[in-house]
């Protein structure tokens, strides 16, 4: 039996489909629709999900359920998507939706973050923790929780939104409404816009290797490259971003004492060279004076997709 996993994001779709070893034996990425009613994404997960049966000699007898990961606020005993700012969906009844079209398959919803935490948990660097945080840092950013050796879907089951945490009330706006959310500042995005800012303005107009010119090709990775190479703008772009997200993490470390935060996403691949500084700064400004286990999470690309085909 195969289970298709779905991780959804502004930028693409990314699917899996994974056999009983929790290994992925297929998978396809195509672009999100963006600015396009649900419907049609609906309808390229249909189409995404009968290429994969195609290329696995599979029928959708062989379907043992769908999981779908979105990044937003999930209603997971409806399975609705109550708001995901940055896809444009809205009070979507997305688990009805996609079993409409595969009526005897189970279909599961949960936040993209939970299911990243939850591969992470069952596979990965929060493998046998009863307290932990995955934090991932991409275009936007996510988080997932365990407590109690479990994944936490939140208090009143629309689970947790550790990226919309308020750290600058006078912070830049966020896609949600609020000013100063993590997300805002210690994603990707954030990197790649100081970047950019700071090319505009240098009076050599370079950071690393592109000149004012080449702005179109500065993100985040860039930035951090530049960093590590001793770009003295990337290193005080990076030295910031370290900041304001230790200030995330002594904030989540205080209320919760986890055995271990984990970072994925893509800033994650910057490895020791976020984390040791990082770890530093948490100390700091932690109330708990003692080095917090940080590391980076261990499923990359795969956590999503595994995650969600985990779903139950």
């Amino acid at each position: 039996m195969l289970r298709i996993g779905f991780d959804i994001g502004g930028t693409n779709i990314d699917v899996g489909a994974v056999d009983e070893q929790n290994r992925i034996v297929a998978r396809r990425k195509q672009p999100f629709p963006k600015g396009r009613p649900y419907t049609e994404t609906v309808k390229i997960m249909e189409d995404l999900v009968y290429e994969l049966l195609q290329e696995t000699g599979s029928t959708t007898d062989d379907l043992a359920s769908i999981g779908i990961g979105i990044p937003g606020s999930i209603n997971v005993s409806k399975g609705t998507v109550i708001s995901a700012h940055n896809l444009g969906f809205y009070d979507v009844p997305m688990r009805a939706a996609v079993g409409e079209r595969f009526p005897v398959t189970p279909v599961f919803l949960n936040n993209d973050a939970n299911t990243a935490t939850l591969a992470e948990f069952r596979m990965g660097a929060l493998r046998g923790c009863r307290t932990g945080i995955l934090l991932t840092l991409g275009t936007g950013v996510g988080g997932g929780l365990i407590l109690c050796g479990d994944v936490f879907e939140g208090g009143l089951g629309h689970g947790v939104e550790l990226g919309h945490m308020c750290i600058d009330r006078k912070g830049p706006l966020c896609t949600c409404g609020n000013k100063g959310c993590v997300e805002t500042l210690c994603s990707a995005t954030w990197l790649e816009e100081q970047g950019k800012k700071a090319l505009s303005e240098s009076p050599s107009g370079m950071i690393g290797s592109l000149a004012r010119g080449q702005m179109d090709r500065v993100d985040g990775k860039v930035v951090i490259d530049a960093a590590k190479t001793g770009d003295p703008t990337a290193m005080d772009i990076f030295d910031r971003y370290v900041d304001q997200l230790s200030t995330a993490l002594s904030s989540y470390a205080v209320l919760l004492d986890p055995e271990v935060m984990v970072l994925g996403g893509g800033v994650s691949h910057a490895g020791e060279f976020l984390l040791e500084p990082l770890r530093q700064r948490v100390k700091e400004k932690s109330f708990f004076h003692y080095t917090h286990k940080i590391v980076a999470a261990e499923m990359g690309n795969d956590a999503g997709i595994i995650g969600a085909a985990l779903l139950r």
